[in-house]
């Protein structure tokens, strides 16, 4: 096969997940820049055409295009990255993130009791996006935007459970694992087989390790675009092993209900016109 014939053969290939009646400019940029955001932000031409199977004069015009807009900007290195203007956008997004899942946070706080929340894994942190919180008078209060070390939270365990493990130690590695309180895991390999625990059970805990006499239990939103993971918090004496064991199953219940909520497509009805 020439180049050119190549060339021709990705170019016609189709992007992931193609939508019926698509704009196939449209999917291809937002699948370039997905996988900008898998590869870290940064990524060079050569593998954008081997992630996408696109051609590269397909990707350098959609690239180009993106970065007049200000959605990619080159570096100096000559590869791409994720542009300012994105920031915007996921502002948006994260606020909207928040008020889509109330319900299913709302429904474990009616069931347990507890404070709920949903966090999301930003880089090397864990932002908490969302928390309905207990209506006892003693509860847990996380402020939405909070940003905090994912190796001695519920949520940020759940989180690296599901990434690779190579991935977890370059991160790991970057962040120090401070201690936040005595009980904090500060050990790689102490850490290395929590994890292991974590996914045997389908579960992860904090006992006092963010927070002094406070206890979580939490579970991943498996199947979205973004890393996420629900969570119920409480004070230790009333987060009992009975309420874990009651907690588990209807925190994975809702994170299949808001994985579905957050992965259907929604339906874009044509206008109609008048008359």
């Amino acid at each position: 096969m020439t180049e050119s014939n190549l060339g021709l053969a990705a170019d016609g290939a189709q992007p992931k997940g193609r939508v019926p009646g698509g704009v196939q400019s449209l999917e291809r940029a937002f699948e370039l820049l997905e996988i900008m955001a898998d590869a870290g932000g940064v990524i060079g031409l050569s593998r954008l055409a081997q992630e996408s199977g696109l051609a590269l004069p397909t990707i350098h015009r959609l690239v180009r295009t993106l970065v007049d807009l200000g959605y990619v900007r080159q570096e100096p290195s000559r590869q791409y990255s994720l542009g300012p203007r994105l920031i915007r956008l996921g502002d948006s997004a994260s606020h909207l993130l928040g008020t889509w899942s109330r319900p299913y946070l709302a429904r474990l706080v009616d069931s347990l009791g507890e404070s709920a929340n949903l966090a999301m894994l930003d880089g090397d942190r864990v932002v908490y996006v969302a928390q309905v919180q207990s209506r006892q008078s003693m509860r847990m209060f996380t402020e939405v935007g909070r940003r905090v070390y994912p190796h001695c939270t519920a949520v940020g365990k759940a989180l690296l459970a599901h990434l690779p493990p190579s991935d977890v130690h370059a991160l790991l590695k970057r962040t120090g694992m401070p201690a936040q309180t005595e009980h904090t895991i500060t050990e790689p390999r102490r850490f290395a087989e929590e994890i292991e625990r974590v996914l045997a059970q389908g579960y992860a805990m904090d006992d006092g390790e963010q927070e002094i006499g406070v206890r979580c239990v939490a579970v991943p939103v498996l199947g979205t675009a973004n890393r996420l993971a629900v969570s119920v918090s409480g004070p230790a004496p009333r987060v009992t092993p009975d309420v874990v064991e009651r907690a588990v199953p209807l925190l994975r219940q809702a994170a299949e209900d808001l994985a579905d909520e957050l992965s259907v497509p929604r339906p874009v009805e044509a206008d109609r016109v008048a008359g």
